[in-house]
């Protein structure tokens, strides 16, 4: 006589839908009363039994066993909906066009239980042979925080994306910076241009492009304060950004920056201009306050400025236009002053970098003058030496 299975031990039967033999098992009722059941499923009868035992095996350890059906492109699409709330606009953008076209076709159809280091490594490295290594870093930092939120969802047992290195990938491209001359033709070029101003205070007090798309004109003083002991020049507050929490990149960023005489000539200009706007657009005209703004008075993105900067530039002597972005004229204007000999640290203080080590690695880009203090000093103090015979 057969013997009758204990409740709870599961069954097996064919799936003549998916032609595979199914082992189940209960294991109990969630929260709402609603039955858990476990499955494994194979080609076999014993295959379909040890399948069922690796599961109950994993909810014997404490862990909750994802659908075997679960995929890379589920944990990924998980992550874009739900673990980048609260994140700056732009940060989810860059992230959800880096997965749909970088991680998801590549990976997307593996199922995640069986994503192996090897996967990864041989994805990482065919990546490698056409994208920079900041991308690369990119994109495997989507591809593990994704199986990170699987795994604290007990979706897989552990991340194999963080035990992977990222390969070195192609050179990116070097920033650069304007020498005098292109600069001037750059300013000669813009004049008469929308984007003329934008650049003449770009180029001559070194703000971050994020600065001052968010300056305002409460936040301008054209006019200084002449009567002050000691007098105060015209100058702008740099003091917010278009970031997410509308605050500057770091504390040192928070200045106030006095403004060359080139720069208070190019915002009273802009000001009239843009009072122009603000009558030819009438009642679509958004009243914002900001100094560098479209046609309506809305914010600029960066795509708007690189589009008008490129334009402003066009026919620029020994300047191709396609080859540079607005900003590099931060950067030239840290070379500039470093060639004309501004201190480092002054140069850092301008800039609103919290030390000299990144304006010194990343922003001085011109050939810089031969340090001289160093053999200058020790002549003086070896002529002042005694002479060793004189010694003798």
């Amino acid at each position: 006589m057969t013997k009758r299975r204990s409740r709870g031990d599961g069954g097996l039967h064919w799936d003549e839908k998916r032609q595979r033999w199914i082992a189940t098992a209960t294991l109990g009722f969630d929260a709402r009363g609603k039955r858990v059941v476990r499955k494994g499923s194979g080609k076999t009868k014993t295959e379909a039994k040890a399948k069922l035992k690796e599961v109950l095996r994993d909810h014997e350890d404490g862990l909750a066993v994802a659908p075997t059906n679960y995929t890379v492109a589920n944990a990924v699409n998980d992550w874009l909906m739900y673990g980048l709330a609260g994140r700056d606009a732009g940060t989810v953008a860059t992230c959800t066009s880096l997965s749909r076209i970088h991680v998801i076709p590549a990976l997307g159809a593996r199922k995640l239980r069986e994503l192996s280091g090897e996967d990864v490594d041989l994805w990482l490295a065919e990546k490698a042979k056409t994208l920079s290594t900041r991308t690369l870093q990119a994109i495997h930092s989507c591809l593990n925080r994704s199986v990170k939120r699987a795994m604290v969802r007990d979706k897989v047992k552990r991340n194999i994306v963080e035990l992977c290195s990222i390969p070195t990938g192609q050179p990116g491209r070097p920033s650069k910076a304007l020498k005098l001359a292109q600069a001037e033709a750059v300013l000669k070029a813009a004049e008469g241009t929308s984007a003329y101003a934008y650049i003449v205070v770009a180029l001559l007090t070194g703000a971050r492009t994020e600065e001052m798309r968010a300056l305002t004109w409460d936040h301008v003083f054209l006019k200084g304060d002449p009567t002050a002991v000691p007098p105060v020049p015209p100058h702008i507050a740099v003091w917010r950004s278009v970031r997410s929490t509308g605050d500057t990149k770091t504390k040192k960023s928070r200045r106030t920056i006095a403004l060359p005489a080139r720069c208070v000539d190019a915002l009273w200009q802009q000001f009239e201009e843009q009072g122009w706007d603000r009558l030819a657009a009438g009642d679509q005209w958004t009243e914002k306050g900001l100094v560098f703004s479209s046609a309506t008075g809305t914010e600029l993105d960066s795509t708007n400025v690189r589009r008008a900067f490129r334009q402003a530039i066009t026919g620029a002597e020994g300047v191709d236009a396609k080859d540079w972005t607005p900003r590099e004229l931060r950067h030239s204007f840290v070379s500039l002053l470093s060639d004309s000999g501004v201190p480092l640290e002054e140069i850092s203080r301008l800039v609103g970098h919290s030390g000299t080590a990144v304006t010194e690695a990343v922003y001085r880009k011109q050939i810089r003058p031969v340090i001289q203090t160093g053999a200058t000093a020790m002549d003086e103090i070896f002529r002042a030496a005694p002479n060793p015979e004189s010694l003798s």
